[in-house]
């Protein structure tokens, strides 16, 4: 494959640049009236409706919250904590794979980082901002490591889909309700979707890239062939282990639904480890939907829904479920992660503050 002149920026496509200048500041983005409006608006609208959603007690709501176990939200604290440093291994494999080697350490930092980029602006801009910051502090290839985070979201969604089956089956043995039967129909679009979306990516992208009419059609063929690199990289002996982590990486979010659950010392709430996966990796899907920052809106109101059609939650205690997980989730997310980016000198790195290893892909 060609190799791109390092010096020489792709200018002429949006967002691809192999040198190019950092993201806006998160203090200047936040004040784009855009951002402003992606956060502000779906929290009006979930007010609105939450005022008019029949069956909800507020009063109830406000004291079950407030009576919740302290000592069951810390373990549901940590244990979504701990899915970040299994994010970090995951990607540091990935990497390795396409040919940089970089310390769980960092790796999981910049996930981090970027995960709270992802909680306060739309578009998935955090995925976007990862690749830069590992760029700025390491000198490697801006398009390899887009095709390392692509590979690592194709990981994530054929695990919900895949471990989302599974709890449903599991969760209802085999009497599914006609919304988890759409639940189920849409899991399988997605992974037979994604498995032919990855077969003409391998096979055809190219191909049909040289035959587009594009102007400058030579950089967007280099940055395309090392987006590839970093996509197809995968040692194949790695997948099985790379595929375990990712399930307990998506174990970390059930469980800590589940933690939520009996933290608020329900008498009639029993959705028990597989209904937690399936509603867990319900909303997780719905986060993949980038018109809110973390799917701010659209998650609450997925998740209500379902405990409430699905599972027979009432209105109360649903939303008191959805509101205490959404805090660990999201709103915790906004504290730790704004001190890990003030912190972090990372995020003050105006060009390569180190270089990373780099070298062919080699096993774990």
């Amino acid at each position: 494959m060609s190799e791109l002149n390092a010096e020489e920026p792709l200018v002429d496509y949006p967002g691809v640049h192999e040198e190019s200048s950092p993201p806006q500041p998160l203090s200047r983005r936040l004040r784009d009236p855009r951002t402003i409006i992606s956060l502000v608006l779906p929290i009006l609208l979930l007010a609105l409706i939450g005022t008019n959603l029949r069956g909800l007690d507020l009063g109830e709501l406000t004291n079950t919250i407030l009576g919740a176990n302290p000592w069951l939200l810390l373990a549901a604290l940590a244990i979504y904590y701990l899915g970040f440093p299994l994010r970090g291994y995951r990607w540091q494999l990935l990497l390795r794979g396409a040919g940089t080697r970089v310390g769980v350490r960092d790796s999981t930092e910049i996930v981090f980082i970027s995960w709270l980029v992802n909680c306060l602006v739309p578009a998935k801009l955090g995925d976007v901002y990862r690749a830069w910051l590992l760029k700025a502090n390491f000198t490697v290839s801006l398009s390899r490591t887009f095709g390392t985070v692509f590979i690592e979201r194709i990981f994530d969604i054929f695990a919900i889909a895949i471990l989302g089956l599974g709890a449903a089956f599991w969760s209802f043995r085999g009497n599914l309700p006609t919304a988890v039967q759409v639940v189920i129909g849409i899991g399988l679009a997605v992974i037979v979707g994604l498995s032919i979306a990855l077969y003409s990516v391998r096979n055809f992208g190219k191909r049909l890239l040289i035959r587009l009419p594009l102007p400058k059609k030579t950089k967007l063929l280099e940055f395309y062939e090392r987006f590839e690199e970093g996509v197809f990289a995968i040692n194949p002996r790695q997948v099985p282990w790379l595929a375990v982590v990712t399930a307990l990486i998506w174990a970390t979010e059930a469980l800590r639904l589940l933690l939520v659950i009996e933290a608020l010392n329900f008498r009639d709430v029993h959705l028990g480890i597989s209904g937690a996966f399936f509603v867990a990796l319900s909303a997780s899907l719905l986060t993949a939907i980038p018109l809110t920052p973390a799917g701010l809106g659209l998650v609450e109101l997925g998740v209500v829904g379902i405990l409430t059609v699905i599972y027979g939650v009432d209105a109360t205690n649903a939303t008191a479920i959805t509101l205490v997980d959404r805090a660990i989730s999201v709103f915790s997310i906004w504290i730790f992660g704004s001190v890990a980016y003030l912190l972090s000198p990372m995020t003050r790195s105006g060009a390569a503050r180190r270089t990373a290893g780099t070298g062919p892909a080699s096993g774990s």
